[in-house]
């Protein structure tokens, strides 16, 4: 019988497999490691066959463990592959027509019948254990917007996207981009958080994401910034690697679309904010918009 991981070895491995499938690397394989057995290194004190089962080992340990009941387990574990589910393959979403133009003087009219049409809704499994309908912020007139995954714990309390921790670090983002928060639209492919922030489903992000095509045509920006792998595959319509999809302007239903880093992924590793900066650079571009210089 598997040996039970303790809490902070779960803890390791699921915020590893964060990591991984925010970079879009979704499909894992495990390999046999018997073949290695002759890599013996004396002065080493060990083999590298060893090594190389002992981390095999660690990871098939966890998805054992994760398979098992509550019951059978004596310390009560979250099972963060359930969690954190891939995006699963599937065929192409197929995206409304473009709306109607609005106004820009009824585009916030317009923008809460959308709200008013979604009411209390319960058209799919997260309703049951959300707070709030998180809806959108931010100008209804906006050039730039930007598109989640879904609400964490802050937003599910406050009923507003992005005022957590990542909502933070998006606000300096759109700081250094010479922009109020005020000034742009910020909306989440589902409007209800997914329990323990895990990856929307499709069948949830697919009855959802109908509202924030229609926001987005209400809004009509010239730019859209897609936050993360997840945001990136139901605007595009596939799954492809975040690596193939940043660093250029895709066209999008009239607009021009820029994939970038989930602010929660650089929350996790700082070291790609640079990289984000590089994006965000496209997407002023676009605007014709300038840092502003530092004090």
């Amino acid at each position: 019988m598997p040996r039970p991981l303790d809490p902070a070895t779960y803890e390791a491995l699921a915020e590893r497999l964060r990591f991984y499938r925010d970079l879009g690397l979704t499909d894992f394989y495990r390999r046999d490691v018997e073949s290695a057995a002759a890599i013996d290194d004396p002065e080493l004190g060990r083999s590298v066959a060893e090594e190389l089962a002992e981390r095999e080992g660690l990871l098939q340990a966890a998805i054992d463990a994760a398979a098992q009941s509550a019951a059978e387990t004596p310390v009560q574990q979250p099972n963060f592959f359930a969690e954190e589910p891939a995006i699963k393959t599937r065929k192409p979403i197929q995206a409304p027509e473009i709306g109607a133009v609005v106004p820009a003087e009824d585009r916030a009219a317009a923008l809460q019948m959308i709200r008013d049409e979604i009411g209390d809704c319960t058209r799919c499994a997260l309703h049951k254990g959300r707070n709030s309908v998180v809806f959108a912020d931010g100008s209804p007139t906006a050039r730039l917007m930007f598109v989640g995954e879904g609400p964490g714990a802050d937003e599910d309390a406050q009923g507003l996207p992005f005022v957590g921790r990542a909502g933070q670090l998006l606000n300096n983002m759109i700081s250094a981009m010479g922009l109020k928060r005020e000034e742009v639209y910020i909306a989440n492919v589902v409007k209800c958080r997914p329990p323990g922030n895990r990856t929307p489903e499709p069948e949830e992000a697919n009855t959802c994401s109908p509202f924030l095509f229609r926001q987005i045509d209400v809004v009509r920006p010239q730019v859209l910034v897609a936050l993360g792998a997840t945001a990136a595959t139901y605007l595009l319509g596939a799954r492809q690697p975040l690596a193939g999809l940043r660093g250029r302007v895709h066209a999008f239903r009239g607009r021009s679309l820029i994939v970038t880093y989930h602010p929660a992924f650089l929350l996790r590793d700082p070291r790609q904010k640079k990289e984000a900066w590089a994006d965000l650079q496209i997407a002023m571009k676009e605007l014709g918009l300038k840092a502003p210089a530092r004090g």
